[in-house]
């Protein structure tokens, strides 16, 4: 056995050891979520594990072993991509075809106002890194944590600024959640429960706190909230398109990370296009519906699993450094949300398109 070969089974055996650590971090996140606590509050896996990979992070990460490291960043890069790409099974041009032009262009103008307001409001108001502010914006604009993981490769973000982005989707989202039903219920909005499933749909952060909101008023609210919560997350792949094409012809010199001109070269999101064309197999329906399920759960433990090793990439210390500005923009934001994106839905089903 040569030394080359030694090598590269020592290099596979680290990565293997990382991987399986994180898978175990995942599976305890999951068990974790279904605990009558936080599925009654319908909190996601995804969010457990990142706030027990911090946990982890920030207090036991240098006592243990170093060789699993390349699996933990692994799981928050190459398995990242392979999960974005795999949560095209989760919708089907069938499902943007029952909500209607109405859906499609009120998800299209929610998007499109929140993502460039919020990163403008984040680059040029607040002073907020480009990336941190894209990221906060995509979580407000397309789907909570999800959507930060899909545009942290593209904007190579640092673990930290990913953990913030999605702190403040697990706050604002969360409050959400339990006021627009309040609203609705107490009779001070005028909607109709189509009407509501829109505004909750479009402006909801997580696709969980969608599915909460709606069904809290009624199913019929609750499956249209669900079918334009899901049209907004096909958004994500045009987005990163879009961001992916800005950052490599508009770099910033003080991202010191992306100083390497071939960096640039790298940021076109090429798993945006494959998640669209696991849109189009699935709209298709030529995989069983079983097969299909199981590939949804498996997509969840692998999200599961990058927000996990997202949270053990993250330091604390170096989260303080930014402060509060990503949480004045997501809380910016989340007014606009409210306010703006009841407005605009109560004009688009006006319209009826």
């Amino acid at each position: 056995m040569t030394i080359k070969t030694i090598q590269l089974n020592d290099d596979a055996f680290k990565l293997a050891s990382g991987i399986l650590f994180v898978s175990l971090f995942a599976s305890a996140a999951l068990q974790v979520s279904n605990w009558s606590m936080f599925a009654t509050l319908r909190v996601s896996p995804l969010i457990i594990g990142i706030m027990m990979g911090i946990g982890y992070g920030n207090t036991l990460r240098h006592h243990l072993p170093q060789q699993w490291v390349p699996g933990i960043i692994f799981s928050s890069s190459n398995l990242l991509r392979l999960a974005v790409i795999m949560y095209g099974f989760r919708l089907t041009i069938q499902d943007i075809a029952s909500v209607g032009m109405t859906g499609i262009l009120t998800d299209v103008i929610i998007v499109s106002i929140t993502f460039v307001g919020g990163t403008i409001i984040g680059i040029k108001v607040l002073g907020l890194p480009r990336r941190l502010a894209i990221l906060t914006a995509v979580g407000s604009s397309i789907c909570g944590a999800a959507a930060i993981l899909g545009t942290e490769p593209v904007v190579r973000a640092k673990p930290y600024e990913s953990s913030i982005a999605v702190g403040t989707v697990v706050i604002f989202g969360t409050i959400s959640m339990f006021l627009y039903p309040l609203l609705f219920k107490s009779g001070f909005l005028n909607l109709s429960q189509q009407t509501y499933g829109l505004w909750v749909g479009s402006t909801m952060h997580e696709v969980a706190h969608a599915v909460a909101a709606g069904n809290a008023v009624s199913p019929e609210a609750g499956n249209i909230a669900v079918i334009v919560k899901m049209l907004r997350v096909i958004l994500i792949a045009p987005l990163l398109v879009g961001v992916g094409l800005w950052i490599t012809k508009f770099p910033d010199p003080k991202e010191t990370e992306t100083e390497d001109n071939n960096c640039h070269k790298k940021t076109f999101p090429w798993f945006a296009i494959l998640f669209i064309v696991c849109v189009g197999i699935n709209s298709l329906k030529i995989i069983p519906s079983n097969i299909v399920s199981i590939i949804n759960s498996l997509d969840i433990f692998f999200l599961t699993m990058a927000m996990c090793a997202l949270g053990m990439e993250t330091s604390i210390e170096k989260a303080k450094v930014v402060g509060p500005k990503p949480f004045i923009l997501a809380g910016i934001l989340a007014i606009w949300l409210m306010t703006g994106g009841y407005w605009i839905a109560k004009v688009m089903t006006a319209i009826n398109l």
